[in-house]
């Protein structure tokens, strides 16, 4: 683990982009004896999350599988369509 030295500004803010790239855009933050814990939260929709309840973990477990098969349905050449 590379340690980086970062200051905090004059509104109180640290900047993360030296310790890591691609930071998503929300944190539980946290102390824990002296030290501050960043733990990064991915965030649902509401419309979605009912997917996420474990009651549903069938339904979530049926999706992961079909977006794992491959495709096998051939709609032929559309060749005739395109113009010369």
């Amino acid at each position: 683990m590379k340690r980086i030295h970062v200051r905090v500004d004059a509104k109180n803010r640290i900047s993360l982009t030296r310790v890591a790239k691609n930071l998503p855009s929300s944190f539980y933050a946290y102390e824990s004896k002296g030290k501050i814990i960043l733990e990064p939260i991915l965030e649902v929709p509401a419309e979605e999350a009912w997917l996420f309840k474990p009651e549903n973990k069938e339904i979530l477990d049926a999706i992961k599988e079909g977006l794992e098969q491959e495709g096998t349905i051939n709609r032929g050449s559309f060749s005739k369509y395109l113009k010369s």
